[in-house]
C-alpha cells in the first residue's frame, strides 16, 4: 500500500478493514502482518484519497 503525504491519519481506512490490518500509530499508518485480500475497502474508505495500491 502506498499511502501519500497528504494522508490526515484519521483512521477511516482502520476503521473499515475487515481483517483489521491497519494501525494509526501517532503520526503513521501500520499495516499489519496478514493476509490482505486486497478488497479495496481502505482505498475506497479515505476521505483524502490518500491510499493506493502499490504496483508489483
Amino acid at each position: 500500500m502506498i499511502v501519500k503525504d497528504w494522508c490526515s491519519f484519521c483512521g477511516e481506512c482502520a476503521g473499515v478493514c475487515p481483517r483489521n490490518l491497519i494501525e494509526v500509530k501517532e503520526y503513521a499508518l501500520v499495516f499489519n502482518e496478514g493476509s490482505c485480500k486486497e478488497c479495496d475497502t481502505c482505498i475506497k474508505a479515505c476521505p483524502v484519497k490518500a491510499l493506493e495500491k502499490e504496483e508489483n
